[in-house]
């Protein structure tokens, strides 16, 4: 059965370290060579810090993140995505400044090619249970995009996606690129994406490649955040799953993310400074 308690619930948000150490390390821009705790036992405790690390940071959230949750995870919890925060500075638009993506020195970093659906009305609090049809018709501007995964705790993917979830889904800012036309009348498969690094190749595929298509992730966060007590609002970014594959990343590496028809995104990888939740890149 899935875990649907609501997160955030759990009392004062400052009361757990985990949250706490994760967001303290982030501001720092330094590595956490260890989880800071006890691993999370559940959807709701995972969630719970997440919450808790939101509410820690000095910034409001601008969107949300979706990744898989693979087998045997996903038939344990009982859903195979999850969700977590983009914050309003690690937003930023192709061509804006100089589209540096910010990962942590001795802990993860990766680029990946997504579809980013923006999200037209605020949703209703109370409604938790979602169709493809409704999520379709809350659905506005489909734009091609690059998330930041990265996390200062290395082992982020390695402990199962409880781990994951409670330090921010492992997001570090999403990079929008051009809007994709007439994308309602347009089939997963239509969408072609190709990853280079160094400008080497690293992964190419069509969106169908995400389960269910980019619409069911955006589906699946509407009922994760509802759930959670945190219902979208209209003009959230969703990133919708890494299309391409998960493609890790330096300091000093190059990516670049193309799509059929529209303006590649390119971008560098720098070390997080210390103040990045204060300033967008430079």
């Amino acid at each position: 059965m899935a875990d649907t308690h609501l997160a955030g619930r759990t009392g004062n948000p400052a009361a757990d370290a985990r949250a706490a150490t994760f967001v303290a390390a982030r501001l720092a821009g330094r590595s956490i060579p260890v989880y800071p705790g006890a691993l999370p036992a559940s959807l709701s405790e995972a969630y719970a810090v997440q919450s808790q690390a939101i509410s820690l940071w000095p910034d409001r959230v601008a969107g949300w993140k979706v990744g898989r949750i693979n087998a045997p995870f996903d038939t344990q919890y009982g859903t195979d995505r999850l969700a977590g925060p983009i914050f309003s500075r690690q937003l930023i638009r192709a061509g804006e400044m100089a589209d540096s993506v910010f990962i942590f020195q001795g802990g993860f970093g990766a680029v990946e090619g997504e579809i980013v659906i923006e999200v037209a009305a605020d949703t209703p609090a109370g409604k938790l249970d979602w169709t493809i049809a409704e999520a379709t018709e809350i659905a506005g501007i489909t734009r091609v995009g690059v998330e930041v995964a990265s996390s200062p705790f290395a082992e982020i993917n390695d402990h199962g996606p409880l781990v994951t979830i409670s330090d921010f889904g492992n997001n570090n800012g999403l990079i929008l690129g051009s809007q994709i036309k007439d994308w309602r009348s347009a089939s997963p498969s239509d969408w072609r994406l190709r990853t280079l690094i160094d400008g080497v190749e690293v992964g190419a595929a069509d969106a169908s490649a995400v389960p269910g298509g980019p619409m069911e992730s955006f589906r699946a966060v509407l009922e994760i955040c509802a759930r959670n007590g945190q219902p979208l609002r209209r003009g959230m970014q969703v990133t919708t799953g890494a299309v391409t594959g998960v493609h890790p990343i330096r300091a000093g590496q190059s990516a670049k993310i193309e799509m059929a028809g529209l303006p590649a995104i390119e971008c560098r990888a720098a070390l997080a400074p210390t103040n990045q939740a204060q300033s967008k890149p430079a």
